[in-house]
């Protein structure tokens, strides 16, 4: 996704700033990027960056009065409304919408980059001192991929401007690809690449006369951990008032919002308390080729009681004849970050940045407010978690490190909840479609604010086991919002018997859509097999989703999965068995058995080989 780029280093201007801008062009993915470098040769900065026309951070560098410091920065910041009118007072010349505030609560803030709450990194230059400060945000949302070498310290907001310039780098970490076979991303600070790693959340490193001198951090997570805990109407009260306040910030700026509807709790939060005029808000849902989905049929009812604007973004037909491409460029673009089976969302996002260039969502809502990790017997199901692969279908020597994989993700666990959702669910888990939604347009969200997570940390367990304080909330902003039920039959208000059965079938259609879709045993698959001249499919899919890759790997794309999986380029990569693999996508295509998910890894493994690795 957009950001910077760049390198410090001791060498010459004259080796220096010709990788810089092949590192820059690296991050030029689409038309509506712009590109910029800035160069202070004394204190052997490289910097550039890629950003998005017209978004907060276009425009870059920054610069003080006085032109001794500059600042790049990517991302987005949400400050106090007090902070910019201070900044005034003081005599700094700033415009609305203008991130130029920044430099000057560097020089005027003495925490600086503790102060700032978003998802960002940036480098902020001292040319007087000759010393430079890569940071990024407490959640470790805005990506820095790092190399240390001996001529330069690398560093990228996509690993694939390192690797452009490094290509010894272009193989694989057996350890990163255990984590990402079993856990679905690489955990830690790690990532696929040997000898490329994250710049960990909340960094500070400081770098003077070209080398990097202390590798420091601002915050901590025990800052939060510690705090006293609340009562349950204490914390609601607290957290009401604090999301109440600094919801509006989030609708800040010149660009276009758009906002992203589903059925769930997390959008109608923002919706009961944003107070739109009637007819300025444009929603819109994303829907699938069988039918309506939930999150269609409610977020229409909702968008209609708030007095705004909704269509669907229909994934069908077009998507199909296109997976090729979406699949491909869903890899390339998050270096790997995501599998196949979130093309969908490139192309989604791709249509909705054609309503609006910014995206209102509610990430990461129900990681903040409902614990979903499995600490205790009524904490439901984590968001994501190890799974064995299937042992015919890769290397032995690939075992050991599914093992570690499953240590590494139980160690992560033993943490305060809060921590294990916002430090590492969200930055591991969460960050590779949040990379891919952003190569197209501004996803914001108001559930990571600071403010907000700083006063969950002070919740008490029965506060985030059920939904009682999402409901609330949502009461207290609209009460006609509380009464829509969600896309899973939660009713804001009804107990009635009628309610509760249709609650109950919202949720078994939810489940039978995942078991028929993904979780399909292999028994009924082969009678799904001698259903399908009546097409049963129909039945149970799109009620929820609004993608079927079981169905579409059988049918529409099997031409495909069988050029890329059976091609003997495929078949000869070392930490896979060939006949394990020819077993699967046999079986699968002719509709007998249900091997879904281990497509989507093969598939995405193979993409990330011959987009990345094979190029050496």
């Amino acid at each position: 996704m957009p950001g910077i780029v760049g390198l410090v280093t001791r060498m010459s201007r004259q080796w220096a700033e010709p990788q810089l801008l092949r590192m820059v062009e690296a991050l030029r993915h689409e038309t509506f990027y712009t590109t910029g470098t800035f160069v202070d040769e004394a204190a052997g900065v490289y910097l550039g960056w890629a950003a998005r026309k017209n978004s907060f951070f276009d425009g870059m560098p920054l610069r003080n009065e006085q032109s001794d410091a500059a600042l790049v920065f990517s991302g987005q910041e949400y400050p106090e409304p007090g902070i910019i009118r201070q900044l005034k007072d003081r005599g700094h010349a700033l415009q609305p919408d203008d991130p130029s505030y920044l430099i000057h609560l560097s020089e005027e803030d003495s925490t600086f980059p503790a102060c700032l709450n978003g998802r960002f990194h940036g480098l902020l230059v001292n040319q007087t001192a000759g010393a430079a400060t890569l940071f990024n945000d407490r959640y470790g949302m805005h990506r820095i991929y790092y190399h240390e070498s001996k001529e330069a310290f690398y560093f990228s907001a996509e690993a694939k401007a390192i690797l452009v310039l490094r290509p010894e780098l272009r193989r694989v970490d057996p350890r990163g690809l255990g984590e990402f076979i079993t856990c679905g991303c690489v955990l830690e600070n790690r990532t696929l690449f040997d000898g490329i790693r994250i710049l960990p959340p909340a960094s500070a490193w400081l770098f003077c006369n070209g080398s990097i001198a202390r590798k420091g951090s601002y915050f901590r997570p025990k800052e939060w951990e510690e705090q006293s805990c609340l009562e349950p109407e204490p914390y609601y009260q607290q957290l009401r008032d604090i999301y109440t306040r600094n919801l509006p910030r989030y609708f800040n700026g010149h660009e276009r919002i758009g906002m992203s509807l589903t059925g769930g709790l997390d959008t109608r939060m923002i919706m009961a308390w944003l107070k739109s005029p009637p007819g300025s808000l444009p929603c819109y849902s994303f829907g699938g080729m069988f039918h309506d989905c939930q999150d269609v049929l409610i977020a229409r009812r909702v968008a209609r009681v708030c007095g705004q604007p909704h269509e669907v973004i229909s994934v069908g037909d077009e998507f199909l004849s296109q997976f090729p491409y979406y699949a491909e460029r869903a890899v390339y673009l998050t270096d790997g970050c995501v599998d196949v089976s979130r093309s969908p969302d490139l192309y989604v996002n791709k249509r909705a940045r054609e309503i609006a260039p910014v995206r209102m969502t509610g990430n990461y809502g129900s990681e903040v407010l409902r614990r979903t990790r499995p600490l205790r017997p009524n904490y439901p199901t984590p968001a994501f978690k190890p799974t064995d692969p299937m042992a015919a279908l890769f290397s032995q020597d690939l075992q050991p490190h599914f093992r570690a994989a499953r240590q590494t993700y139980a160690d992560a666990l033993q943490t305060h909840p809060a921590s294990f959702a916002v430090f590492r669910q969200a930055p591991w888990h969460h960050y590779g479609l949040l990379a891919l939604e952003e190569t197209q347009l501004s996803v914001r969200s108001p559930f990571l604010d600071n403010d907000l997570v700083r006063v969950v940390f002070r919740a008490s367990d029965s506060a985030l086991t059920n939904s009682d304080t999402c409901l609330r909330l949502i009461a207290d902003g609209n009460p006609t919002l509380r009464r829509i039920r969600t896309d899973r039959g939660l009713n804001g208000t009804s107990k009635s018997l009628f309610s509760s059965a249709n609650r109950g079938l919202l949720e078994f259609l939810f489940k039978a859509e995942y078991a028929y879709d993904y979780g399909m045993p292999q028994w009924v698959a082969r009678i799904d097999h001698l259903l399908s001249p009546l097409h049963p499919e129909r039945l149970f899919l799109g009620r929820h989703k609004f993608y079927h890759f079981r169905v579409w790997y059988r049918d529409a794309l099997s031409k495909y999965v069988q050029e890329m999986l059976l091609d003997p380029r495929t078949l000869s990569r070392p930490y896979l068995e060939r006949h394990g693999v020819e077993r699967i996508v046999r079986g699968h295509l002719k509709g007998n058995r249900n091997y879904t998910t281990e497509i989507h890894k093969i598939l995405t493994l193979e993409l990330l080989y011959r987009l990345f690795l094979d190029a050496r």
